[in-house]
Formats: structure tokens, sequence, C-alpha cells
């Protein structure tokens, strides 16, 4: 091989888009341009306008721009291809440059750019002259103005106010917008135009744009999406592609790109890496670190970088000392799949992957002589095994759901093990006072339930895991004991303080470094086990949250559980997933509540914000059920009909796993599957804990099972008053649980906004009768 080929992220999303016609010629043109880029079939040929890049020849029509990126280690000529075009659509005006403030290279190309904003700024296009080829028989009757020069000045139209009002020059290049942008985005004087001008412009151009046009100020833009895009960069840096080139996101092409180009841009963009992420990712924490961020802004996708920095940081070995967990099962699948197709296979042998209840019970197992084991309960039998016992005991002054919520946040949630404990703890945030009269009769009634269910061998999923933590917390006890043991001995052998165990000798933590996503839905036996799995030491914990998707009723401060995340605490900001139209009615879904930081701080969605735009979200009133479930069929009809379109080679893109329908509860999803294959022949697959079961085109799930996914296009259905929020179930907390009611209230909005945010290009949402007073209407 005498070149090494690399591919420009843009340039990866164009081949997405192009025909499988051309994707082979790609390949075939990438294979021989490793073997000889000289070869004459290429004819490489500096552009005139940049003479940085080269236009290289696929096939008759179509042409790679390609950009030397120097000499790598091994001393072979490095090449990024920046661009895959047709031969009309190339201009000399196309350049590469090195950023500035990311040190990364970027490609700008003028030909996306408005002709209005262009002619406004006295700039005119020329395309490429091609020698090897005469003109196509249908390109002939395409004028083109032969000029010698790149830039043609004419005199400019009268101007208009400009978009970006208050920026200066120096203010866009100071944010790291790209050169030959800045004259351009400042003559930009409607959001139309700047909308054009984004859409091609380089990434932290497009971010800094898109955040000055929607009404930030120069500082925040500076502080919010400059500066954690920013690298630390040597003198001259701006004439060292090769350097460049490693800061750069590229895609390296060897034949895995053809799988990768195969499987479409959906799935890619799942474990992109964003340069403003990246920092995050490959920092070195003295301690726990937290990255927060609404939906879409790629906390999964951090988290799932910093797994796959941390395993090649490893020493060699066979064990597994990184730990990656999540709430849900479904979940835990998805970012096995994911993080598949980010790490080598031997590294991926080096994480255990395990959902946070699936790692408690494996601790309780470990414990447990066989035999002696509890079997899990649903919270649901459990109150009726406590409403048994309030009846026993002729209790009416206390209602099951209080004290099952009292049992699982305050006793289990402190792990309070006598009534002297109860007496003293606080119920910070659970409404209703308790004197201590009160408290005395509470425990009584929760340690008769406990021990009914004991008595039933039965345990719920929030006893498992507080016994689960009391073990692991037992275990980092005696490591600790072990260590301080032999630092008072100097280092010594402590055979003769192992209590003739020889298990103690080789007793450790479990993990050397913990990575939990979804964070804000775990609960405090949760974090005191995973405190308790790993030492206290840098990089220990990485930790993916919003509180605005938790979605149950769990209110942990981080800290009282022995993780301090004080001072390694980032936020994100920018959506790469969902449209800015549908994080626009998202927001509204939640706006008014307050939310916590998971350290006793408030959260906001303040700057959040999204490059990508599309239609604004369809609210759709209906009728009755019957008229709802018609129009829903329809308007997935309708979507099945966009993204089947065929492409020019008669290509029908499977449109499996690209619409889903949410729903309110389990029954309502049955109910929906059912009519919509009777009655409309649309097929369907269930959403359940292990996945999607069932072959049909559309996922039918409730909007606890949507946590963490993401489709094209979303319907949620059943939007209607008494539904969401259920009113059967919460009104009875307006009188005598207040604080109760609000908590349920803001966990509704929360379930609607996890749904919401789920859709990357188009949301519907519908109800009959009266619409939930959580809609943005």
């Amino acid at each position: 091989m005498t070149a090494r080929l690399s591919l420009y992220q843009k340039a990866e999303n164009e081949l997405y888009k192009m025909d499988s016609s051309v994707k082979t010629k790609f390949y075939d043109f990438c294979h021989q341009f490793r073997i000889d880029p000289d070869h004459p079939s290429l004819d490489l040929k500096p552009l005139k306008g940049d003479g940085r890049i080269f236009r290289a020849k696929i096939d008759r029509s179509y042409r790679a721009l390609l950009a030397r990126a120097g000499v790598g280690a091994d001393g072979v000529q490095q090449w990024l291809i920046v661009a895959v075009r047709h031969r009309k659509d190339i201009y000399d005006q196309l350049s590469v440059a090195i950023n500035r403030v990311t040190g990364e290279i970027e490609f700008v190309d003028l030909g996306v750019v408005g002709q209005s904003v262009l002619q406004r700024a006295g700039l005119q296009l020329t395309p490429a002259t091609d020698d090897a080829d005469a003109p196509a028989p249908e390109e002939r009757a395409v004028p083109v103005e032969p000029t010698t020069a790149s830039f043609v000045t004419e005199q400019p139209a009268v101007p208009a106010e400009p978009l970006l009002t208050g920026c200066t020059p120096e203010h866009l290049r100071r944010l790291g917008v790209a050169d030959a942008l800045i004259d351009i985005a400042l003559t930009v004087t409607s959001e139309e135009e700047l909308d054009q001008l984004i859409a091609g412009a380089p990434r932290l151009t497009a971010e800094v744009l898109t955040g000055l046009g929607s009404g930030m100020s120069v500082d925040e833009v500076e502080r919010e999406i400059t500066e954690p895009a920013s690298a630390e960069l040597e003198p001259g840096f701006e004439n060292d592609m090769a350097a460049a080139l490693t800061r750069t996101a590229v895609t390296t092409v060897d034949d895995d790109i053809r799988n990768v180009l195969a499987e479409g841009d959906f799935r890619a963009w799942k474990v992109y890496l964003h340069p403003t992420q990246r920092k995050t990712v490959e920092r070195n924490y003295s301690g726990p670190a937290r990255v927060s961020g609404g939906p879409g802004t790629g906390k999964t996708i951090v988290a799932l970088h910093r797994v796959a920095r941390l395993a090649a940081a490893l020493p060699p070995g066979h064990g597994k000392p990184i730990l990656l967990t999540t709430y849900t099962k479904n979940l835990t699948a998805d970012l096995r799949s994911r993080l598949t197709s980010l790490i080598d296979p031997a590294l991926l042998g080096r994480i255990d992957i395990k959902h946070i209840d699936q790692l408690a019970q494996s601790v309780l197992h470990e414990n447990t002589a066989p035999g002696s084991q509890r079997s899990l309960i649903t919270d649901d039998r459990a109150l009726d095994v406590l409403r048994e016992v309030l009846f026993e005991h002729d209790e009416h002054r206390w209602d099951a759901e209080f004290l099952f919520d009292e049992w699982e946040q305050i006793v289990l949630g402190q792990s309070l093990a006598t009534r002297q404990d109860y007496f003293k703890a606080r119920r910070a945030g659970m409404g209703r006072a308790l004197s201590r009269p009160e408290r005395a009769v509470v425990w009584k009634l929760l340690d008769q339930f406990a021990l009914r269910l004991n008595g039933l061998g039965r345990e719920t999923w929030a006893q498992a895991a507080e016994r689960a933590a009391r073990y692991e917390m037992e275990r980092a006890r005696k490591i600790q004991i072990r260590a301080e043991r032999k630092a008072d001995i100097g280092g010594g052998d402590l055979t003769h303080l192992d209590d003739n165990s020889s298990a103690m000798r080789y007793l450790r933590h479990r993990y050397q470094h913990i990575v939990v996503d979804e964070a804000q839905d775990l609960s405090p036996a949760h974090w005191k086990m995973l405190r308790a799995m790993a030492a206290s030491s840098p990089n220990d914990l990485f930790i993916a949250s919003d509180t605005h998707q938790r979605i149950y009723d769990r209110q942990v401060t981080l800290s009282t559980v022995g993780v301090n995340i004080r001072g390694r605490s980032s936020k994100l900001t920018l959506s790469y997933r969902t449209t800015q139209e549908i994080l626009d009615q998202a927001a509204k879904v939640v706006r008014g509540s307050t939310y916590d930081d998971l350290d006793d701080g408030p959260d906001t969605l303040e700057g959040y914000h999204s490059l990508l735009h599309g239609p604004v979200p369809d609210y759709v009133a209906c009728a009755d059920w019957t008229d709802e479930i018609t129009q829903l069929a329809e308007a997935l009809k309708q979507w099945r009909a966009e993204i089947t379109q065929p492409t020019e080679d008669g290509t029908v893109r499977d449109p499996s796993g690209t619409m889903a329908v949410c729903v309110a509860d389990g029954e309502m999803a049955g109910r929906v599957a059912t009519d919509l294959e009777m009655k409309h022949g649309i097929t369907t697959a269930t959403l359940t804990k292990d996945g999607p079961q069932g072959g049909g085109e559309v996922h039918i799930g409730t909007m606890h099972r949507f946590k963490g996914l993401e489709y094209q296009k979303l319907a949620v259905i059943g939007a209607s008053d008494g539904i969401l929020p259920r009113t059967t179930l919460i009104e009875k907390y307006a009188t005598t649980d207040p604080n109760r009611y609000e908590r349920e209230l803001k966990k509704g909005r929360n379930q609607l906004f996890v749904a919401t945010t789920r859709a990357r290009d188009a949301l519907r949402i519908s109800w009959h009768g009266k619409p939930s007073p959580f809609l943005p209407l």
C-alpha cells in the first residue's frame, strides 16, 4: 500500500445517501488509490482555487475530493477524502483549512450557500474544469462561465439588516467560525439563509452560528460551545496537516467501511463522538465524574467512548476490571450492541456489561447458601401483601401506597435496621409529616410487612438491592481493614491475620472503573453498592444522567451515598438526534418544574438546542378511539411510503424499526397492536424488557419502554386528560398528600418528555376527548 485513506465525516454522510452503484465504484476507487494514487485512471489533479484539494475520478460522473494529510509514522502518505460529488457540483472555491480553535481539518463548500447570500457578499462560484472528460450529453446545455480567479467580485446588492446583529468578524474568529465563512455569515439576513449556511458548514462553525442565531450571546456561545471544543495547539499548527488529522473525527477506509456504509447513517450517528464531547471522554478525573444533558446530546455516546478509552488503557490481563451498567435490561442490550461496533473484541471481553438489578442479583447469589435464596416479587404484588397486613391489623389511617413509598424511600433508602434508626431518619421531600407516635405505628406495620414477605420467601427488587449493597459494603470494609493492617506492618504478609481463610488473601474490589448510563433512575441502595464495588481512586466512577428524564420516584443526592462529583461535572447542551422543532415542544412539557443535578444543585434545559431542523410536531384531536386509530394508521402508512421511497437504482429501504407508537400503559399497547393489525393491516412488534418481540414494522410500547431508544418517526397516542396523568390513581393525593401529588404529576411530565424526545425526524401526538394538560397546546 502506497497511500493511507481516511474518510471525513461529511463525506461519509454523503456516501450514505448515494446509490449502491456509486458506493460500489467508490470501494473500487479506494482500493486502487491505496495501491497507487498516481495511477492514470484516477486522474489525480489539484483544484485551481485551493491547491491543497485534489480531485480524482471515481467513474465518468463522480469525483472524490481529497486533501494531503502528511506522512504517517510508518512513512506512508496520508490522504483525507473530504467529499464525494458529481462532477457538476465541484467548484474552485472549495477549500480545506485547520481550525484555529479545535486544530481539526475543516472542509468548506460555498456551493451550499444560498445565491442571494453569495451575491450580497460579492461572490460567484466558478465550476472547476475537468479536462479528462468531455461533457456528458445531459450536461452540454449547462452554461459555464470560464474564469481564472477563484472569487469573482460583483457589485453587492442593497444591504439588508444582518441577522447576527452585534457580532463582528473578530467575534466569529474567536468563536472558531471558519475563515472562509466569516464575512458571509455577517451578511445573512434571515433564518432561512442561516439554515442554508449551517447545512454545509464545518461542525463547529455550524454550532456557533446556530447558537448565535437562536439568541445566545457571544459569551454564552464561547462558554458552552467553543471552549469545550478547544484544543491546546502548538505554534505552526495551521500548517501541520498530519497532526490535524489526528485531531479530526475520520473513518479509516478499509474493507469494513463497506459494511458501515451499507447500514446507513441512522446507525452510524449512534456511536459518533463529536469533538465537543471528546474532552469529557479523554480527561483524567481525580474521582467520580458526571456528564449531564438533555435528550440526544450524546450522554450515552460519551459513556460508551469513555468505556472504550478506559479499556484501551488497561494493562494486559484476562479479568473484567470495567463495569458498564444502566437501569434496565433492554438498555443494557442496546449498550452492548453499540459498544461492539466501537471496540476491539479482545477488549470487549475485559468489560462486564450488566443492568443494575442483574448486578445486585449476582452479589446476592454469591453471598447466599444454595436453596435459601428469596424469589423476587413485583411491586404490585407486594402492595397486595401490605394491604393484607393493614386489613389484619384493622388499620384504616394509613394508605398502602403511602406506606410502601415510606418503606422504599426511607427505610430501604437509608438502610434503617431498627425502630430507633427510623425515629432519627430525615424524611425530606416526603410531604406528610409524621409525629413520633405515628412513626412508631408505621414502623410496626412495615416490620410486619417485611416479616410477611420473608415468611413467603419473597422480596422486592428494592429489598434485593438494599441487601446486595450491605453485602458489598461489608466486603469493602474488610478490604479496607486488610489494607490498613498491611500498611501498619510495612506491606508484609497478613496470612496470620486472615482468620484461616485463604479467600481473604485474594479479596479485591470487583472493579477498577465503573461507567453508569441513565444514572438518574438508580436508587440509593444501587449507588451504595456501586460505590463499594470500586476503590476510591482516579477515574473510578463515570456517570451519565439527565434528571428531566427521571421516570421513577427516586431522589438521590450523590454525596450522601459516598459519591462526590463536585468540580468534576460537565454539561452537554447540543442535541445531535432530535430536531429543534421537536425540542421546543418537548421542553414546554417540563417547563415550570424544578429539577436537581443529583448533587443538591438545580438543573435546567437552558441553552439546550439542536442543529437539526424538520417539521413542527403534529397535534391531532380525534373524535373517539376508532377515529384516533384510523388516523394513526393513515399516518403510519404515509411514513412508510416516505421511508421506502425507491432510490435511483431501485433500492428500497426496510422500514422495520424506524417507526414507533408510544402509549401510556401495557393494556393500551396491546389494544393498539391488535387494532392496527386486524383493522388496518399494519404489522407490529411489542417493546418488552427483552427488546422488541415480534417481527412487525412498527414498534409499540409504553413510555417506560422507550427509555434510551430512538426512532426516525414516532407517534404518541391516547394523550388525553385522565390518561396523562392517570387521574383515578393520583387524584386522591391532591388533598391527603399534596407533596406526593406534585411528585406524581412531575413523574408524568417526565415520562411524556422522554417519549417525545425519542423522535428523530417526525413527531405526532394525538388524543380523543379532552387533551392532556401536559401538552403544550
